[in-house]
C-alpha cells in the first residue's frame, strides 16, 4: 500500500505581503499565487502539499511540533525568524525528517545580519535567490529526500 506523502510548506512573518512588499527584492508574485502553483504540483507528483503562513513565532512552533505525525517533510521560509529564532530551530530539530529552507532573495548578498540562519543548521539544504520558483525547486528536492528515507 503506497501511503500519500505529505509536505508542509511553512511561511513566516511578512510573507503574506509578497507581491506588495519590496518587489525589487521579492518580486511581484503573491503568496497566494505561490500556493496555487504548489497545489497544481500535488496531482502531478502524487503528493499532498499543505501551506501555512503565520506572523507569530509561537504559532509556527506549534505547527512544527504537530507536523511530526502527519508530514513526511517540511519546506520552510521562516522569513526574519530564520535569523533570530533558536526556538523555531529547536522545534525543527525535533521534527527529524527532511527539511528544506527557502528564501526568495539571496540572503548572502544582503545585509550582514541576514547571512546567518538558524534554520540552515537543521535543514537538509537551503534554496535562496530564485524568487517564487524556489518553492517548486524545494518540492522536487524534498521528494527525493523523502524517497531516500522511505526506500
Amino acid at each position: 500500500m503506497n501511503k500519500l506523502k505529505k509536505i508542509l510548506v511553512l511561511n513566516g512573518p511578512n510573507l503574506n505581503l509578497l507581491g506588495k512588499r519590496e518587489p525589487k527584492i521579492y518580486g511581484n508574485v503573491s503568496l497566494n499565487e505561490i500556493e496555487n502553483d504548489l497545489s497544481k504540483l500535488e496531482n502531478k507528483l502524487s503528493i499532498g502539499i499543505h501551506c501555512f503562513q503565520n506572523n507569530n513565532e509561537g504559532e509556527l512552533i506549534e505547527i512544527v511540533q504537530k507536523a511530526y505525525k502527519n508530514y513526511s517533510g517540511i519546506i520552510i521560509n521562516a522569513g526574519g525568524f530564520s535569523h533570530t529564532s533558536i526556538a523555531l530551530m529547536d522545534a525543527l530539530k525535533f521534527f527529524g525528517k527532511p527539511i528544506i529552507e527557502v528564501h526568495m532573495s539571496n540572503i548572502y548578498n544582503r545585509e550582514n545580519f541576514r547571512h546567518h540562519s538558524y534554520i540552515s543548521q537543521v535543514a537538509n539544504g537551503s534554496i535562496c535567490g530564485f524568487g517564487a520558483i524556489g518553492y517548486e525547486i524545494a518540492v522536487n528536492c524534498i521528494i527525493k529526500l523523502i524517497n531516500l528515507d522511505y526506500n
